[in-house]
């Protein structure tokens, strides 16, 4: 099969992240098995979805990691004007969810397997889970792979970048946020606890760290970034009763997307403490009453290297020495905290990525086509 025959294969399985990938997976992995390829599972703990990966060539260290991710985000509400879950080409582009962010990648990956022969490293790949709900995945999957592979040289993670060498990523970290208030009639408030009122307190905190951050000077490495600096956010909220109850639950999600440099513990402790100022005051009125803060997701950012393996490899290969740093997080801040050189290069613009009508342009999958063969190229050097 080609890329764009695998394109088609893998854009038909509706892998977004609240459902299961193992359609998928088996799919991959009977493709793999097909060109003698055995790969190994990772499943979670539901067994609903699995990361895999696979060693082609020499079991020998100075390898070569392709790192995707096979979940997409839903397309409920957004106004596609194709299926989907096919891939339409017109006009040059190649339309579909996950098209670009980030199955487009793995597609070239997994074409190029047949080609990988008379190699002196090996080629591995490595498709994980839930990235797109917090890159859940790939930690237990680089884990396992440490304890079953040998350790490659460089991590590419393709990522759309437009073909460009990223070096550096923010990280994130977040947390589910449940303040149990108490319920009156709203004429005696005084005498109950409003969930959702403690918890605009909390988010007000939020917006007054954001106008802080952004205040401040950036550091130099900060100073590249989009915007230059640490920044906490609220995307849902629900709580509440009726408009004349003092409410009695309210839950959100709050997190940070922290720039290289900054320590998230340090975040998290300046929200913790307000956590506990805001929960102390509610005490005061009601003492049942409480804030839970449960740990959601962590993702480290990803540093520029002092003489990176993988920046070294992607620039030869692409010829960019432009300095490039992204905003969003990725797996590869988790592949450096486990000790792999990282970066990102993929096909196809991030801004199209999660949108309707999502697509990446046919140039685009052709270049990153290139690229996998010049990968492959080096491995036999």
């Amino acid at each position: 099969m080609d890329a764009r025959a695998i394109l088609d294969r893998l854009v038909a399985f509706p892998t977004v992240s609240r459902d299961s990938n193992l359609d998928l997976i088996d799919w991959v992995e009977g493709y793999l098995k097909g060109h003698g390829v055995t790969a190994r599972r990772v499943p979670d703990a539901t067994g609903r979805k699995a990361a895999l990966y696979a060693n082609i060539g020499p079991e020998v260290p100075g390898g070569v990691v392709l790192s995707g991710h096979t979940d997409v985000v839903p397309v409920d509400g957004q106004d596609w004007t194709t299926d989907p879950f096919a891939v339409t080409e017109r006009d040059g582009r190649f339309y579909g969810r996950g098209t670009c962010d980030m199955k487009g990648f793995i597609a070239l990956a997994l074409a190029a397997v047949p080609d990988a022969t008379g190699l002196k490293r090996p080629l591995q790949i490595a498709l994980s889970y839930d990235e797109e709900v917090g890159c859940l995945g790939a930690p237990p999957m680089i884990d396992d792979m440490a304890g079953h592979l040998p350790q490659a040289a460089a991590a590419i993670i393709g990522e759309p970048s437009m073909m460009r060498c990223v070096t550096a990523h923010k990280g994130g970290i977040g947390w589910l946020v449940h303040v149990h208030g108490h319920e009156v009639h709203s004429s005696l408030m005084d005498r109950g606890v409003s969930a959702v009122m403690e918890a605009a307190s909390l988010i007000e905190w939020a917006n007054d760290t954001n106008a802080r951050l952004r205040a401040a000077p950036p550091t130099p490495l900060a100073a590249a970034f989009d915007p230059p600096f640490t920044t906490v956010h609220v995307g849902t909220i629900r709580g509440g009763t009726a408009h004349n109850i003092t409410a009695r639950d309210c839950e959100f999600g709050l997190s940070f997307r922290v720039v290289p440099g900054e320590d998230p513990a340090d975040h998290e402790a300046a929200f913790r403490a307000r956590v506990a100022e805001i929960e102390a005051r509610m005490q005061a009125v009601r003492p049942e009453t409480r804030i839970e803060v449960a740990p959601h997701f962590y993702v480290p950012a990803l540093r520029p290297e002092q003489d990176g393996a993988a920046e070294a490899l992607v620039r030869r290969l692409t010829g960019d020495n432009g300095r490039h740093v992204v905003s969003y997080g990725t797996e590869a801040g988790q592949f450096q905290e486990r000790g792999h050189s990282a970066a990102i290069c993929g096909p196809g613009d991030i801004a199209q990525a999660h949108q309707p009508d999502e697509y990446i342009e046919v140039a685009q999958f052709r270049q990153g086509a290139a690229f996998v063969a010049k990968v492959i190229e080096s491995l036999r050097d």
